[in-house]
């Protein structure tokens, strides 16, 4: 707890100051008044969350965090727990969606496991994958919390851990995960979260049948009823229905935030953890960046509760972080309007009428 109480008193609200020179910089760039959109508005939130005009956004890093989840007895997928640990070694051969996305965009992708119910010491030991490990899964929400409050604390230190240990290679931070089942606990956090009936909020996740979405709905209500998690507290929220890559997920925005650094914000799962986090300390919303809108029905209700537009809409719900990591190429181009587009003073051009 002593390392999540640190971190908390650590963050603060991104730099007012630094947004409004961003402002009058790009105000000064020799095209009309906000021609580039909304590459301008994260051109200013990475200037106000990195307190920097020339912010870093150079070495990126999608942390993919992993875990099972108890739910899924309830048959709320159609896909086993087994595949988890199989994905997992797919990324550290880098076979999967995330590798291919990330090697396309200059993006490195790290694989920790928070939670896999399977002996992935090999990988822990050959280096491939950081430990943090705080129970083999987690327990069916339909029949009693997820977890502890001590096991939820100890993914959310596990997330800070890792965003304090990556922090010297890495300006911003992309979050990415895996664990079949986690569309579940992510639409009951977002349900608990929005004070809303999780029907409207539940998709197929991986590829269950329509004629299965009630089934998941109604174990999603019976788990929240059962539990009643208070939305006032995002570490109950976290214990009662979550699951520990989220909880890695929300360590590592909040870690970020405490170190002025931008976290990608990835999909559903991925919001769910931002979720958490910004239920644990609000000003972390400052330091998050919505990749895209998730094709999952909930995520709309994310992106609100947020405040956050997603930057992409391309019909995305794989995970992983690969919307994240597809999304990573505009902060360079952020970067460079704001750095490198001449004024129209230095550049001697009429800025009457335009500006």
């Amino acid at each position: 707890m002593k390392l999540l109480t640190e971190t908390l008193n650590s963050i603060e609200p991104a730099s007012a100051e630094l947004r409004e020179q961003a402002t009058r910089r790009i105000e000064s760039l020799t095209m009309p008044h906000w021609a580039l959109g909304r590459l301008l508005d994260l051109a200013v939130d990475l200037a106000g969350m990195t307190r920097s005009l020339e912010f870093p956004v150079a070495r990126k890093t999608v942390v993919l965090m992993a875990g099972d989840h108890g739910i899924v007895a309830e048959g709320v997928t159609p896909q086993p727990s087994s595949v988890t640990v199989q994905m997992v070694h797919n990324f550290v051969a880098g076979g999967a969606g995330i590798n291919a996305v990330a090697r396309s965009t200059g993006t490195r992708v790290v694989v920790a496991d928070l939670g896999v119910a399977a002996d992935l010491s090999d990988l822990v030991s050959a280096g491939k994958i950081f430990d943090c490990k705080v129970a083999p899964g987690t327990c069916n929400f339909a029949k009693g919390p997820a977890m502890t409050r001590l096991q939820a604390v100890a993914s959310l230190e596990a997330g800070i851990g890792l965003a304090r240990r990556l922090a010297p290679e890495t300006d911003v931070f992309g979050s990415g995960e895996m664990g079949i089942g986690n569309t579940s606990p992510s639409s009951a956090i977002v349900a608990v979260l929005s004070r809303q009936d999780p029907g409207p909020l539940v998709g197929p996740g991986a590829a269950l049948p329509q004629s299965r979405l009630a089934h998941k709905a109604e174990v999603i209500r019976r788990g929240i009823a059962l539990n009643r998690p208070d939305p006032a507290d995002g570490i109950d929220v976290l214990a009662k229905v979550g699951g520990f890559e989220i909880g890695g997920i929300a360590g590592l925005a909040l870690g970020a935030a405490a170190l002025r650094k931008p976290m990608m914000v990835d999909g559903f799962i991925s919001s769910a953890g931002a979720l958490i986090a910004a239920a644990i300390s609000p000003a972390v919303k400052d330091y998050l960046i919505l990749a895209h809108g998730s094709s999952e029905p909930g995520h709309r209700t994310m992106a609100r509760l947020l405040g956050k537009k997603p930057l992409l809409d391309l019909g995305l719900h794989l995970g992983e972080g690969s919307g994240a990591a597809l999304a990573m190429p505009l902060l360079d181009a952020a970067r460079e309007v704001l750095t490198g587009m001449a004024t129209f003073e230095s550049a001697n051009v009429t800025s009457e009428g335009v500006r």
